[in-house]
């Protein structure tokens, strides 16, 4: 088994993670759009590519562990297949994320929206430029867009918290705002777990760079 054709499958296994993450990442960007226009057809949209992001998981972990057997890599090699591996699953969560806010936005789209969903359309905004940080930082190599992740991340934390807070102001304001609120603390939640995967993701990737591991979080 020759050295450069390992390296130009692992190569190709790294465009396959990359189009991973801009799927879970358009799942998850599309799905707070739906929510904030009441976009039944994108809500569609981000539920019909449930199957294909988890066949994207499949197909790239039997590869990464295909190469694994085949050539037992060493070094950077077998930090990039390793990454590869925890990727996929931070991805797959990502997506599925996406998918619950798709549902959601499908059952609230007759109801009337409260404060503008709150901050949630700016939680989504911080989230979708980690994620594309992450991707761009997997292709690369360049760390320097992880260097305030935590930042970033402390940022999601209190936005959550504001949220809940905001909505329970609401929710004992008017009971009709009960069911709302209750999905947007959802939807708060979900939007500081991707976070937190951005986070793990920028910390598996670091380790693949460098061979050095740090923790964000």
């Amino acid at each position: 088994m020759s050295h450069k054709k390992f390296h130009n499958q692992l190569k190709s296994l790294k465009k396959d993670v990359l189009k991973m993450g801009q799927l879970a990442k358009e799942m998850l960007k599309r799905s707070v759009t739906a929510l904030k226009n009441r976009d039944l057809s994108l809500a569609d949209w981000v539920l019909s590519k449930k199957k294909e992001i988890a066949e994207m998981d499949n197909n790239i972990e039997k590869s990464a562990l295909t190469l694994l057997t085949l050539y037992q890599p060493m070094a950077e090699d077998m930090r990039t297949i390793a990454c590869i591996l925890k990727m996929i699953t931070y991805l797959t969560r990502i997506g599925r994320y996406g998918k619950n806010i798709a549902n959601i936005a499908k059952e609230l789209s007759q109801k009337p929206q409260i404060a503008k969903l709150v901050s949630i359309p700016y939680m989504a905004e911080i989230v979708d430029r980690m994620l594309d940080d992450v991707l761009e930082v997997f292709e690369s190599g360049d760390l320097s867009k992880i260097k305030d992740f935590k930042e970033r991340d402390d940022t999601l934390d209190a936005l959550r918290w504001s949220i809940f807070r905001e909505c329970l102001t609401y929710m004992m304001e008017n009971p009709k705002n009960i069911t709302p609120c209750a999905h947007y603390m959802m939807v708060a939640r979900y939007l500081e777990r991707c976070g937190d995967h951005a986070c793990k993701i920028a910390e598996k990737i670091h380790y693949m760079v460098t061979g050095e591991r740090i923790e964000i979080k």
